[in-house]
């Protein structure tokens, strides 16, 4: 009778039903589903919902008849991209800024948060970190503001020290050339602060046994860098990297559309601002279902990316997000 009592003790209980188990944990936990409440509410309005609206990729759209009335051309849409004579350009415009983004702009915080890991003293290093950080919370207007205001060609500061030292006036903002180089000089000083704040916190997780360690080897600061720091924080390089990499078709369209005119398009012009244009432009009628099969190749094309790029991480380290 003993064992019969120790094993009914030890079996395991039948689980409830989940009905049951859900009615149990809202009752426990409703403040925090209220607090949810809000985040859901947005995700599905500004996020799930519109991806309905994606089928009018494969009609010819009208906003008088609406998704129910508009007539259905299936792939027609897509195949008018293929066609399209300027979607090269588009396309390669694209490429370059998200390969300068990623080739340019993704190491500098590596390195200024490497340095900045460095600094003994942390009065100095917090409020260099926080006047890093500070331009990511300044909008892309007033950032192309502050840039038309340096690089004007009659009072422009850039200007006035090429005039100094007995050059010509250059105007910027007018010259395809120079948009490239300006887009991802913005870039770096908008967002950097932000990646930066990240590895940061990534470092203050490191066992500082290891530089003890490193210290009474003889490890220089450079070594401690090189061997302990770097390493310690790959993990969270690879998922930036691959968020980058998601991103490699979504470049900063506010900041485009700030800084570009028509002088500029041969190099200004990507697949967002295209697709704003022909989906809201000011002549004619807008393309609403052009627009949007651009835009819905753009991203699927992303996606693929991402998945190519997390089977990479996952392949050549232990870092992968899904």
């Amino acid at each position: 009778m003993a064992g019969t009592k120790t094993l009914a003790a030890h079996s395991p209980q039948p689980k409830r039903p989940l009905g049951e188990r859900i009615k149990k944990d809202l009752k426990k936990n409703y403040l925090l589903y209220l607090l949810l409440l809000p985040g859901i509410f947005i995700l599905i309005c500004f996020k799930a919902g519109p991806v309905g609206a994606m089928v009018i990729a494969f009609q010819k759209f009208s906003a008088f008849k609406g998704i129910s009335g508009s007539e259905w051309v299936g792939l027609d849409q897509f195949v008018k991209i293929c066609q399209d004579p300027y979607m090269l350009k588009l396309v390669k415009n694209t490429v370059i800024l998200a390969v300068l983004s990623i080739v340019v702009v993704f190491p500098f915080p590596i390195i200024f948060s490497l340095f900045l890991n460095e600094v003994r003293i942390k009065k100095v290093r917090h409020t260099v970190q926080s006047l890093s950080f500070l331009p990511y919370f300044i909008s892309s207007a007033v950032m192309v503001s502050i840039l038309y205001t340096l690089v004007s060609p009659s009072y422009g500061l850039v200007n006035k020290i090429i005039e100094f030292f007995g050059g010509e006036s250059i105007f910027f903002m007018a010259e395809p050339g120079w948009f490239r180089p300006l887009y991802i000089i913005l870039q770096i000083w908008q967002t950097f602060g932000y990646s930066t704040v990240i590895y940061i916190a990534a470092m203050m997780s490191i066992d500082t046994e290891q530089y003890e360690a490193a210290d009474m080897d003889g490890a220089s600061r450079w070594q401690k860098m090189w061997f302990i720091t770097l390493p310690s924080i790959s993990s969270s390089v690879v998922v930036m990297l691959i968020i980058s990499i998601g991103n490699i078709f979504s470049v900063d369209l506010d900041r485009i559309l700030l800084m570009y005119n028509s002088s500029v398009y041969e190099t200004a012009d990507v697949i967002q601002s295209y697709v704003y244009r022909i989906a809201f432009q000011s002549t004619g009628f807008p393309d609403y279902s052009y627009g949007t099969a651009v835009n819905m190749l753009k991203s699927i094309i992303a996606f693929i990316l991402v998945i190519v790029a997390n089977k990479l991480a996952a392949k050549f380290s232990e870092t992968r997000l899904f």
